[in-house]
This record gives C-alpha cells, sequence and structure tokens, in this order.
C-alpha cells in the first residue's frame, strides 16, 4: 500500500480516501496545508461514492475554512467517516466532528479549546475583538455538542482549560464513536540500536547454549579431575591443569552473552 500524502483525495470504486495531514489554511503554501477551496472542490466531483474516509492528523489552523470543510462534509450525500490518526487539534478536531462514525486509532488525540487571535488597537477594539472570540468559540461548541454527551457547561470548562482528549476519553465523552487498533508494524524499530543488540543476542544464544551442555553435571567428574592435577608427588601436572589456571582461563574468556551486553546495553541507555 502506498503511503499517505499530506493532502490527497484517492478513490477506489465507490469508496473515497482523503487525507488531512497539515495546517488548514486559507493560503495553501506547503505541501502539507489544507484549504476550504481546494478540499470542497474536490468534493465536489465525488458524485459516484458511497463513503468518504478521512483521515485526520493536524494541528487546526484557520476557524473559517475549518468550519467550511466541516459542513462541506456533513452536506456531502455519502456516508462519511472520520479517522484521528495522531492529532486532532483545534480547528481539526471540529473537522473529526463531521464523520457519521469518528474513529479514534490507539494512540491518538484529540485537543478542544476557545478561539483565540492577534489582534491590536484601542480599548474598545480589543473589547470587541473579546465579544467575537466567544461567538466564533460557540460555532465549535455547536458541532461537539451535536454528538458528545457533555453538558454546555461541562464542554465550555474542557475548551477553557485546553483539553487533550485520549482515544478512549474522546469514546467516553462521545466525540468518538470508536477505536480502532493499529496492526503490528513490520517497519523498523524505532530504537535501531536496541534492535541490534536484540537480534545480536538472539544471533549468539545457541553458542551459549552449546557451552552450557559442554559443562560436566556430575561433581564427581569435576573431583577426578582434581586428583589428576599433580603428577603425584605433589607438584602441578603441566598436562592436567588445576581448577585454578582454569578459573583464570574463564575470567579471560567469558560467556559471549555476558561479554556484549553490557556493550550493548551501554549503547542503548539514554
Amino acid at each position: 500500500m502506498k503511503n499517505k500524502q499530506y493532502f490527497q483525495l484517492v478513490t477506489a470504486g465507490n469508496v473515497a480516501e482523503l487525507n488531512i495531514y497539515g495546517d488548514i489554511t486559507s493560503w495553501p503554501w506547503l505541501e502539507s496545508d489544507v484549504s476550504a477551496h481546494n478540499l470542497s472542490a474536490q468534493l465536489a466531483g465525488l458524485q459516484n461514492v458511497s463513503q468518504i474516509n478521512v483521515n485526520i492528523n493536524s494541528y487546526g489552523g484557520e476557524v473559517a475554512e475549518g468550519l467550511a470543510i466541516y459542513n462541506a462534509l456533513k452536506r456531502h450525500p455519502a456516508k462519511v467517516v472520520t479517522y484521528c490518526d495522531g492529532f486532532a487539534c483545534s480547528i481539526a478536531s471540529v473537522i473529526f466532528m463531521a464523520g457519521d462514525e469518528r474513529i479514534m486509532c490507539n494512540p491518538s488525540f484529540l485537543m478542544i479549546h476557545d478561539a483565540w487571535s492577534c489582534v491590536a488597537g484601542n480599548a474598545d477594539e480589543l473589547r470587541k475583538q473579546a465579544d467575537d472570540l466567544e461567538k466564533i468559540t460557540s460555532a465549535s461548541i455547536n458541532a461537539y455538542m451535536a454528538h458528545c454527551n457533555l453538558t454546555e457547561e461541562e464542554l465550555r470548562a474542557k475548551m477553557k482549560a485546553e483539553s487533550w482528549l485520549t482515544h478512549n476519553e474522546a469514546v467516553e465523552m462521545g466525540f468518538a464513536t470508536g477505536v480502532t487498533e493499529m496492526e503490528e508494524s513490520e517497519q523498523p524499530s524505532q530504537n535501531a540500536k536496541k534492535r541490534a543488540f536484540e537480534m545480536f543476542m538472539q544471533a549468539i544464544a545457541p553458542k551459549s547454549a552449546e557451552d552450557d551442555e559442554d559443562k560436566p553435571d556430575n561433581p564427581d567428574d569435576e573431583s577426578d579431575n582434581e586428583d589428576d592435577s599433580d603428577d603425584g608427588n605433589g607438584n602441578p601436572d603441566p598436562q592436567n591443569p588445576s581448577d585454578d589456571d582454569n578459573d583464570n582461563k574463564d575470567d579471560e574468556d567469558p560467556d559471549p552473552a555476558q561479554k556484549w551486553s553490557g556493550f550493548f546495553n551501554a549503547l542503548i541507555r539514554d
């Protein structure tokens, strides 16, 4: 399967796949940027699809653009299934609410908060901006309240606190309808040094097992070896080295697993 692009619309049969993997803006400069104009134009061309899957990973962006995308998805006759693939923050969480089914991945997060802005001007202009922001925030509240099971007061409190919701919390509060578990990845481990250590230990495990099998199991065998460690006159027999010599040899040649584990542990230590 091809990797998902930042902003991409792909159709397969009667199902369309829409990826929103970037900022939501009216001035899309980057490949990852998403605008309501571009998205709505593509949605208008989807006349023969019965389902639209919307995959979201976005920190949010402009409220006006996000509301337009939300309404365009709600207006489309196809069934809309939204997926939170990573973060659906701010206005991106409102777009997430456009789904007839709203699926959180494990792990993923929603972030909800009050609208904010930058403003310059006199006291009257600043007061008006504060009033305007409260009205703009109410648009997001309406989208959330259409599905969540919180009271409006509870929702406003969470938005005021700028709340991050886990996949389970999103389902419990009604923002999401379900959670999908991600399949085990065949991609390389995020910690390459740790993975190299694991592979090395697996490779030398058979060697360590063979060495253990070579060690005598019967203590009498060791005593017999001790009897043969001198030449009969109390002098060490060069042909039969003593246990002390064997101990020294063991010190010089440790078990391979012990020899290398310390080395790799030092490499993977944070």
